[in-house]
């Protein structure tokens, strides 16, 4: 012996006496079978009176019922063993035994109070913590662990619990945003339950407690409320300045409802074409409105009670233009149209369009007429908001009109009815037998019956000279603003004819009333005798015996296709 033994026990048989803890056992040198020296018996110097020792055998047991962990945990025994039978003048020795008591969950959790009292305010969003409860329970370990639950009471869907396991609290937190105005006081039924429980122990009652949580709302100074989250209004575009679109309502939720004043965030409505009543929420219109510039408007108004302006509230405001019937329907491009001068009547030569900005519910619906009876076309609407320009008359001559305009009108089916008068221009041109255009712009008209082939050649011959040399004379009647340099020529015979010729010309200009009275530049020609072109008259063309050959002519080009027509085939020009 001499030896400290440790030993640890558990709830299991303590509620009797007599329950065996351990057995202690000491050893003596001496002979056992000469007499009594080595008969040892043991007892207990300390421990009592929780334990006892059983003096021949050295097992120690319990000496009390019912030892309870909870009332004390350590035990300490002191066994002394002495030889001789116990007798005077026997040898002892002793030994410690270190006793613990184990946990069993025997004890139930219990609320130190009946009734806890809690306060929150009713700005406090959901899953903030309004507070903690807490069973307290004797045992240690899992055996003192418990779940919380809110069993009743009127505020079940307004509040929940928590366990936290650290710290064996049920913390309550807000479920649903709160209203001090709609109620002030909640009551909840907590309850705390062992989660281990031990089946042994069922005959010690049951293992949970419950208490009353009462919950107080605390009223904060709240912005106003919109009575709904959002609006949408719905305006013609042709309604009149001032008219009410629509109303915003707000109220303040506070017990002590204050005065609220409305307005527009002028952000949202930069043109200003808005406004509103500040003291009744009525939104009217301040600007004419048009669908076709604008067709949504996202406006926002804000509500700020009149008391605490800070307090304030905004709600989005959808204003949509419906559309009113005030855009006349227009071509829907440049159309560039021509017709043929072998054309017939009843040609197709142009398919029309419409565009209009409006947009009626049941769609466009276009007509198509003339503005007045017209004898060279007519127009035939084809009912899919297409027409088509069709030609009445057979033929058409660039050289008496070139151009055509062709006004026609264009009409919607939506109420009040909008119509437009666009005007088509139509060209006249030389085409191939096809239909392709060939030429547009005007050829030299034709002179009157009676002049010579021969005439018509000089003076289309004229005509190309001048065109030739347009541009290089100058007239009499400005100021000329080129230097002319004169140019070195080689020295010509003298001609008198010509010398006289200029002369004359030179004297006529010189008398001239209406000739300028500054320096000018006048050009005088002569062709003078014996000229190599001969003469050009047609005077003595009737003397000629022969047919005249005008075939040339269609190798002039397009300008001369006409007098080729007229000239050729072997015409004589007597019969001209």
């Amino acid at each position: 012996m001499g030896h400290d033994v440790s030993i640890a026990l558990t709830k299991l048989n303590l509620d009797t006496s007599g329950t065996s803890v351990v057995q202690v056992t000491a050893t003596d040198a001496d002979d056992p079978s000469y007499g009594n020296s080595a008969r040892v018996i043991y007892s207990i110097l300390q421990g009592q009176p929780y334990f006892s020792v059983e003096p021949e055998t050295g097992i120690i047991r319990t000496a009390l019922p019912n030892m309870n962990r909870e009332n004390r945990e350590q035990y300490q025994v002191v066994i002394q063993a002495k030889d001789m039978g116990g007798q005077m003048g026997g040898l002892s020795g002793t030994t410690t035994v270190n006793i613990t008591l184990t946990d069993v969950n025997d004890n139930p959790p219990r609320f130190p109070q009946n009734t806890i009292h809690l306060r929150v305010l009713e700005s406090s969003p959901v899953g903030t913590a309004v507070g903690s409860v807490k069973a307290t329970d004797a045992d240690t370990g899992k055996n003192a662990e418990v779940e919380y639950r809110i069993i009743d009471g009127d505020g079940t869907d307004m509040f929940d619990i928590i366990t936290e396991k650290d710290t064996q609290e049920g913390i309550i937190t807000v479920k649903k945003p709160l209203d001090y105005e709609s109620r002030r006081l909640y009551t909840l039924k907590v309850e705390a339950e062992n989660t281990h429980v031990d089946p042994r122990f069922y005959y010690l009652g049951p293992f949970k407690d419950t208490t009353i949580v009462k919950i107080s709302i605390e009223d904060v100074d709240e912005p106003p409320v919109f009575s709904r989250s959002s609006y949408l209004f719905e305006v013609h575009e042709d309604i009149e300045v001032g008219t009410i679109i629509g109303t915003v309502m707000a109220r303040d939720p506070d017990s002590t409802s204050s005065a609220i004043r409305f307005s527009l965030d002028r952000h949202t409505d930069l043109d200003r074409i808005f406004n509103i009543h500040s003291g009744n929420g009525s939104l009217y219109i301040s600007k004419p409105l048009d669908r076709e510039l604008s067709q949504w408007h996202n406006l926002t108004i804000i509500a700020a009670e009149i008391n605490n302006p800070k307090e304030m509230t905004r709600v989005a405001v959808f204003v949509r233009i419906l559309d009113v019937n005030d855009n006349a329907p227009q071509f829907a491009v440049f159309y560039d149209t021509f017709v043929c001068e072998n054309a017939r009547p009843g040609q197709l030569i142009q398919t029309i369009s419409a565009v209009d900005k409006d947009d009626p519910l049941g769609g466009q619906k276009f007509f198509f007429s003339l503005a007045a009876v017209n004898p060279n076309f007519t127009v035939q609407d084809n009912e899919d908001n297409t027409a088509r320009i069709l030609t009445r008359k057979n033929g058409f001559n660039r050289h008496e009109i070139s151009t055509y305009l062709l006004p026609v009108v264009i009409s919607d089916n939506d109420y009040p009815i909008q119509s437009s008068t666009g005007t088509l221009t139509i060209r006249v041109c030389a085409c191939d037998g096809q239909g392709n255009m060939q030429s547009c712009s005007a050829e030299a008209l034709l002179l009157p019956a009676g002049l010579s082939t021969g005439a018509l050649v000089a003076i289309l011959l004229c005509i190309i000279i001048l065109l030739a040399i347009e541009e290089k004379k100058l007239r009499r009647d400005i100021i000329p603003e080129t230097l002319f340099i004169p140019r070195r020529t080689p020295t010509a015979p003298d001609n008198t004819d010509v010398r006289d010729f200029i002369n004359e010309r030179l004297k006529e200009h010189d008398l001239d009333p209406t000739a300028p009275p500054y320096d000018s530049l006048a050009t005088y020609a002569y062709e003078g005798n014996d000229s190599v072109a001969e003469s050009l008259s047609s005077l003595e063309s009737g003397t000629t015996d022969g047919d005249q050959n005008y075939d040339f002519l269609r190798e002039w080009g397009p300008r001369f296709n006409k007098l080729a027509e007229m000239y050729g085939g072997g015409e004589s020009d007597k019969d001209s």
